[in-house]
Order: structure tokens, then C-alpha cells, then sequence
């Protein structure tokens, strides 16, 4: 299992669609929203099927063995 370390800047959080997008685990948004609404993607160990759910510092969003571990202030 990979692991990857994603920092927010400039904003207190990330749609997953766009996380799992810009850290390259899905080719495209549209790759990534199937995917989510499949109920492929974990967000902190839990299926989540929202699209545009906000991920926060601190989470955690798993899918084809990669995890992504989100940093950055949660104060904006």
C-alpha cells in the first residue's frame, strides 16, 4: 500500500472528486466521481459516496491502495 502526503494551502479543504484528481490516483474528475459514487473511496476507514464531500485536515481518504493523508491549518 502506498501512502501519499497532501498539504491544503489557501483553503480549509478539498472535494474529494478534486483530491483524488490532483494527487493522481484518478485519471480524471469524472473517473474519480464514478469511482466515489461506486462506493469505492474511504474517507477515515468509511465508504463515502458524497462527490463533492469536504475533506478536511486531518482525514484520511483511501481507494486501490493508496492512502492519502490530508495536512494543512484547518484555521482560514
Amino acid at each position: 500500500m502506498s501512502h501519499i502526503d497532501f498539504e491544503l494551502e489557501g483553503s480549509p479543504h478539498i472535494e474529494l472528486h478534486q483530491l483524488l484528481k490532483v494527487t493522481g490516483m484518478c485519471g480524471s474528475g469524472g473517473m474519480a466521481k464514478n469511482l466515489i459514487g461506486a462506493g469505492e473511496v474511504l474517507v477515515d476507514g468509511q465508504v463515502e459516496t458524497r462527490k463533492r464531500c469536504k475533506i478536511l485536515p486531518g482525514q484520511q481518504v483511501s481507494f486501490g491502495g493508496t492512502t492519502v493523508s490530508v495536512g494543512g491549518s484547518s484555521d482560514v
